[in-house]
């Protein structure tokens, strides 16, 4: 009987353990969305700037506005590949993520599985006792009705 109580316990200690990991899941889904976007908000912020650069240049550039225009998309290009090693950086969160969350769910599933056969171990013990005690009364009123004269 010890046993169910802990079982219990561990059950309830595994669903919040599953719980948890499915919140973190969600929070590094959500950082991974947002690194993604501020990597496009880059790419089409560069792009805009490198086809005003084409523009400008057609329009006649001077050489240290020209030199400005690709320090710019230098750093622009910088940022795009820090940008980038978050994106893969939340990637890899977020993969590790599911991982632990589909662990604690074998987990917790594991557990449950335990809790059904010993319910079912316990069910069929209380059918044997039920059994055994009605073949007792069934057998002393055999022997009452047979003693009789």
């Amino acid at each position: 009987m010890s046993k169910a109580p802990s079982l219990d316990l561990l059950i309830n200690v595994t669903h919040e353990a599953v719980d948890e990991a499915a919140k973190r899941v969600q929070q590094a889904a959500r950082a991974r969305t947002r690194a993604q976007e501020q990597l496009e908000t880059l790419h089409a912020y560069r792009l805009d700037y490198a086809q005003r650069l084409q523009e400008s240049g057609q329009n006649g550039l001077t050489a240290s506005n020209y030199l400005n225009f690709h320090r710019f998309l230098n750093t622009l290009d910088e940022a795009i590949s820090q940008q980038n090693t978050i994106v893969a950086q939340s990637e890899s969160r977020l993969v590790a993520g599911r991982q632990q969350w589909q662990a604690e769910r074998q987990r917790l599933g594991a557990f449950e599985a335990l809790q059904s056969r010993q319910k079912q171990q316990q069910a069929l013990r209380e059918a044997k006792r039920e059994q055994r005690a009605s073949d007792e009364i069934a057998a002393n009123l055999y022997r009452r009705i047979h003693r009789q004269p």
